[in-house]
């Protein structure tokens, strides 16, 4: 990644150490969060902080070695070496990738999560309401009934049918808030639960400086139906919020605003529906 030579203001260089900060913490904790990796360089770079971005390009690179995703591994290591030739500390990984993949035969490539078909829908009015809308809740049910942190009766009751006839004024509940407010499972523990089980880091949005104005990019509908909150830009990305990872057809009515990437972060749903309520007042 080249170095941004475009002269920074005093508040885009406040904004970028704030990041770095933030994503320093949360990479250290969550060494395979790869996204959150290519933010802190993003930020280096920027700064031109050119060892730094070095060092995180590395961290990157492990951390798709650790997931399985050798060729993506390959890719961010042979970009270290277009600057850096000689660099031995990536030779040495690139031998040992090369090594790994001729005993595998195979690479996996668990890449990010695309969605595959549109969600189905039918007129009601003027308005496109969703007949199978894939809103995790298959998966949710999964990892806390299947997995038996609570019962089917409590998974019903704290499940919270969308309404698609009407668009809602404020947000909608999410189920874990829901589950937290009834007592049946801490927020905590179902954060680290669903954290563990989609592989999406955790971002403490209350330390969060957020772009009110990106925010507003966005439908209000859709980041109040689903607890959504797109809350900044770096470079080509944008980053969301949310409290259900699974939600398959949130990602599709983003997808359908931007053309920018989406990179995701699971959050305490009382952080979101606070700033959502800031936000579009």
């Amino acid at each position: 990644m080249a170095a941004n030579t475009t002269q920074l203001t005093s508040s885009e260089e406040a904004q970028l150490a704030q990041t770095i900060e933030m994503f320093e913490v949360i990479t250290q904790s969550q060494p395979q969060d790869y996204q959150s990796l290519e933010i802190l360089k993003e930020a280096y770079a920027k700064l031109a902080r050119e060892e730094d971005v070095v060092k995180t390009s590395k961290r990157i690179a492990q951390a798709y070695v650790t997931m399985g995703q050798l060729s993506s591994a390959i890719l961010e290591y042979e970009s270290i070496l277009q600057r850096y030739p000689d660099d031995g500390d990536v030779l040495a990984a690139l031998g040992e990738i090369e090594s790994k993949a001729n005993s595998l035969n195979t690479q996996a490539s668990l890449g990010e999560t695309t969605i595959t078909a549109k969600p189905g829908s039918r007129k009601a009015g003027s308005r496109l309401v969703p007949t199978d809308a894939d809103d995790g809740r298959q998966n949710l049910h999964k990892i806390f009934v299947e997995g038996k942190v609570i019962t089917n009766a409590q998974f019903e009751e704290c499940w919270l049918k969308q309404d698609f006839t009407a668009p809602p004024t404020k947000p909608v509940e999410p189920f874990i808030h829901v589950l937290a407010e009834k007592g049946f499972t801490p927020l905590e523990k179902s954060l680290h639960i669903i954290s563990d089980k989609s592989r999406v880091g955790y971002l403490p949005l209350d330390k969060y400086d957020i772009d009110v104005e990106l925010v507003r990019q966005f439908p209000a509908e859709t980041c109040h139906r689903w607890c959504l909150l797109p809350f900044d830009r770096l470079s080509k990305s944008i980053m969301v919020a949310t409290a259900n990872p699974f939600n398959r057809h949130a990602q599709a009515e983003l997808e359908e605003v931007t053309k920018q990437r989406l990179l995701w972060y699971l959050a305490p749903p009382a952080d979101i529906m606070k700033l959502l309520k800031k936000v579009f007042r």
